[in-house]
């Protein structure tokens, strides 16, 4: 490996005023500028305080595939190409980490996409997931949002992100 590439895999923590917020796995594939390295990303994981609630918002709820169980410690969420890792708080404060305050969560977004916003709010609604704000237009896109059982904001946006502005 050349001085200044990253290896394969490894994992990027992030942080905010001291309280550890999440990690996503980084592989190979994509080139950045930052280090002439190709990677992509492969998913965040949460602090949850139960896995197993977890799990019944993610999978049952909202319908997204459970691809692994390690209960009561992790569970992983997948979508598409990438992942939602569900880590108990338990775990993490093993490895120093404090719990997070709701405002802390609620500044943490799970961003999703789909190509029928207002299909798809009808059917969780039915589903039983509360939403925080029903589908709304702001400049930027068609958007949803609810809150998972930890507080996280997951907020459904109408097409790609990034590729779907609201016409004037």
């Amino acid at each position: 490996m050349k001085p200044g590439q990253w290896p394969s895999r490894f994992v990027l923590y992030g942080a905010s005023g001291g309280h550890y917020l999440r990690k996503a796995r980084v592989t190979a594939a994509r080139e950045t500028n930052m280090t002439e390295t190709k990677v992509r990303f492969e998913g965040l994981t949460l602090a949850v305080a139960s896995v197993e609630r977890s799990i019944e918002f993610y999978g049952g709820k909202l319908g997204l595939a459970v691809e692994m169980k390690a209960l009561p410690a992790f569970a992983m969420i997948r979508i598409g190409s990438g992942t939602i890792g569900l880590l108990s708080m338990a775990e993490e404060q093993k490895d120093g980490a404090t719990e997070s305050t709701p405002s802390q969560k609620r500044a943490i977004h799970v961003e999703l996409s789909t190509d029928d916003l207002d299909g798809l709010y009808e059917a969780l609604k039915a589903k039983g997931v509360e939403f925080h704000h029903p589908p709304h237009d702001e400049p930027w896109e068609r958007s949803m949002t609810a809150f998972d059982p930890d507080g996280y904001s997951v907020e459904f946006a109408q097409g790609r992100r990034g590729h779907n502005q609201i016409k004037p």
